[in-house]
C-alpha cells in the first residue's frame, strides 16, 4: 500500500476531470472502476477508484482517490493504492502500487 495526501487550491471540477483523464489515457490497461459523488450543504466529496495492470508484479493494482472540499476552502486530497503484492501473508513487492502513485503526483 502506498499514500499520498495533499491540499490543493484549484477548482474541484477541473481537478477531478484531469485526474480521471489523465490516469485512463496514461495507461492502456487503466479502467475507472467506480464513482461517487456527495454533497451536503456547501461540503463535496469525490471518491474514484482506477485500477491497472502492473507487469512487474504481474497484477492489478487499484487506486483510490477522495477529494473533499467545504465551502471555498483548500481540496483535501487522499489517494491509496492496493493490491501490488504477490504473497500471501506479507509484502513483497509494491512498485506497482507505488508507480500507479507517482503517476497521480505527475498529474497533481
Amino acid at each position: 500500500m502506498a499514500k499520498l495526501e495533499k491540499m490543493l487550491y484549484d477548482d474541484f471540477n477541473r481537478i477531478i476531470g484531469r485526474i480521471e483523464a489523465e490516469i485512463l489515457s496514461g495507461s492502456s490497461s487503466a479502467s475507472l472502476e467506480d464513482t461517487s459523488d456527495f454533497v451536503d450543504g456547501d461540503a463535496r466529496c469525490s471518491v474514484r477508484i482506477f485500477e491497472r495492470y502492473s507487469a512487474f508484479g504481474g497484477n492489478r493494482v487499484s487506486l483510490s482517490v477522495t477529494l473533499f472540499q467545504k465551502g471555498n476552502g483548500p481540496i483535501h486530497l487522499s489517494a491509496i493504492t492496493a493490491g501490488g503484492s504477490q504473497a500471501m501473508f506479507f509484502k513483497l513487492n509494491t512498485v506497482g502500487e507505488e508507480a500507479f502513485l507517482d503517476k497521480l503526483r505527475e498529474i497533481l
